[in-house]
């Protein structure tokens, strides 16, 4: 259920059309500070649940 490359640029212009050409920058730069978040975030937590099967093992 990938989007197609019609779909990707249909989605484009309709953003570009929304909110301008000088918005689509700050939009693209706050979307991928919050993808890089949401990895790190999830990166954490599956370190933390490696740790706790590892503490689990132990005893």
């Amino acid at each position: 259920m990938g989007a197609g490359a019609g779909s990707l640029i249909l989605i484009a212009f309709v953003a570009l059309l929304i909110f301008g050409p000088k918005k689509l920058p700050e939009l693209g730069k706050a979307a991928g500070n919050t993808l890089r978040e949401f990895k790190n975030a999830t990166k954490g937590l599956g370190e933390d649940e490696d740790k706790d099967k590892k503490k689990d093992a132990d005893q």
